[in-house]
């Protein structure tokens, strides 16, 4: 028996469901109730409404095609997708706000070719990444069948931590009664 979160309150999965009505659910489900932090945080919609929209999307996003996510220094990272008989022309890498989206479309051949076994998929895809604040990728690269994005976390000046000092007052001051 699973359990989970809905937005109608708790749900029982027993025994076997169709599919469409299983994704149905748990496109709707929630493996944690995140709503006791709502009562001690402030302007913190944007982080809501992105959690809702990555674990929404992890119940229609695909695994194709296979991708490494790999942290390269102190503010770098490297995502990594296989692209095998994808050349730089089909694949497509664009950047819009806090979104990474690489898709890919293979170009008509132009000849029919008859295949004993086709093994190597070519289909189509979109796969989209969700990127923290001030992240921007660097440049993406593409050898040996891999599709390599570099990407680097730049915090602007404004927005790191600094330190605040502290002064001493001469007096404390006296409360009037």
């Amino acid at each position: 028996m699973g359990f989970g979160k809905c937005e109608t309150g708790p749900v029982h999965l027993e025994g076997p469901l169709p599919l469409t009505l299983l994704l149905k659910r748990m496109k709707t489900m929630r493996a944690y109730d995140f709503a006791p932090l709502h009562r001690a945080t402030v302007g913190f919609d944007r982080v809501a409404d992105l959690m809702d929209r990555v674990m929404s999307a992890e119940v229609t996003n695909s695994t194709y095609p296979p991708y490494n996510i790999e942290k390269t220094g102190d503010d770098s990272y490297r995502i990594s997708v296989a692209v095998a008989g994808f050349s730089e022309a089909d694949l497509t890498v664009e950047q819009r706000e806090n979104a990474l989206i690489v898709s890919a479309r293979k170009a008509d051949e132009g000849e029919e070719k008859t295949y004993l076994h086709r093994g190597i998929a070519t289909r189509a895809f979109e796969k989209r990444f969700h990127l923290a604040d001030h992240v921007r990728v660097t440049e993406a690269n593409h050898a040996d069948g891999m599709l390599h994005i570099e990407l680097v976390r730049e915090v602007p000046e404004a927005l790191k931590p600094r330190q605040i000092q502290i002064t001493k007052t001469s007096e404390p001051k006296a409360i009037e009664a």
